[in-house]
């Protein structure tokens, strides 16, 4: 039980560094124009910081602080999800934005499970 946990563990957090990596590499797509410049720059910083803030649990002092941890990675993704609407709205291929906002819905859901299983409450 406890090495299946370890994997999803694992698989998740290359899962969150994939997302990063892609949405870094799709906003290196969108036009330099002065309109997309404070979207591109609070979608990366969005985007990553959902891996960073898990990753950053494992290091915590107490599991209060760990469920802190999750509760910003999983604000970080719904805020990601924003950024990703407005980008939709924006851009003509809508395509590539509508994949990560799947994939970043889904994320949003595997950590909000994870709060709720950690509080208690699941």
């Amino acid at each position: 039980m406890q090495n299946e946990k370890d994997k999803f563990k694992k698989d998740f957090i290359q899962r969150l560094i994939r997302f990063s990596l892609r949405t870094i590499d799709f906003c290196q797509t969108l036009k330099n124009e002065r309109k997309y410049w404070v979207i591109i720059d609070q979608l990366i910083r969005a985007a990553t910081s959902i891996g960073a803030n898990v990753v950053e649990a494992k290091s915590s002092s107490s599991r209060r602080d760990y469920i802190k941890f999750f509760e910003i990675a999983l604000k970080s993704a719904n805020e990601t999800k924003y950024w990703l609407i407005l980008v939709k709205e924006l851009v003509s291929d809508k395509g590539k934005a509508q994949v990560l906002l799947q994939e970043a819905d889904e994320i949003s859901k595997v950590i909000g499970s994870s709060v709720l299983t950690l509080k208690g409450k699941k």
